[in-house]
């Protein structure tokens, strides 16, 4: 009488390892579309010598009417030297990243102000390209 043997069920594994690596891209892609991307907004200055540096904690924006922004939050140049003086930021770099028509006053009055904070690591950001 083996019609009447009771079968035991068996659950299949493969189809359900393709589903889950399925489940597994969906979100990893879906997850990559919701993250902002954190560029900087202003057009920077092109430079034959550009080097892509690790990413660093601090950026302090020049834009070109004037404004600084840090942390995107729109700042005076004493805010700034007090937010940076604030944390233990003396081994900290802080980029530069101005706009193409800021001018060189602009410039070393946001580096003083990083200086006085105690940041000793500064850089520029530009663009790469023929200036």
């Amino acid at each position: 009488m083996r019609y009447f043997e009771a079968r035991k069920g068996r659950i299949e594994i493969i189809p359900m390892i393709d589903i889950m690596l399925f489940l597994l891209v969906f979100f990893i892609m879906i997850t990559l579309r919701m993250i902002p991307a954190s560029g900087i907004s202003t057009r920077l200055p092109t430079s034959s010598s550009a080097q892509v540096l690790p990413r660093t904690p601090l950026v302090v924006e020049l834009r070109s009417d004037g404004s600084l922004h840090f942390r995107d939050k729109t700042v005076s140049l004493s805010q700034l030297e007090q937010q940076l003086a604030r944390n233990d930021l003396a081994h900290t770099q802080v980029i530069l990243a101005g706009a193409k028509t800021v001018t060189l006053q602009q410039l070393v009055a946001v580096m003083d102000a990083c200086r006085h904070a105690g940041i000793s690591q500064m850089g520029i950001a530009t663009r790469a390209g023929q200036p």
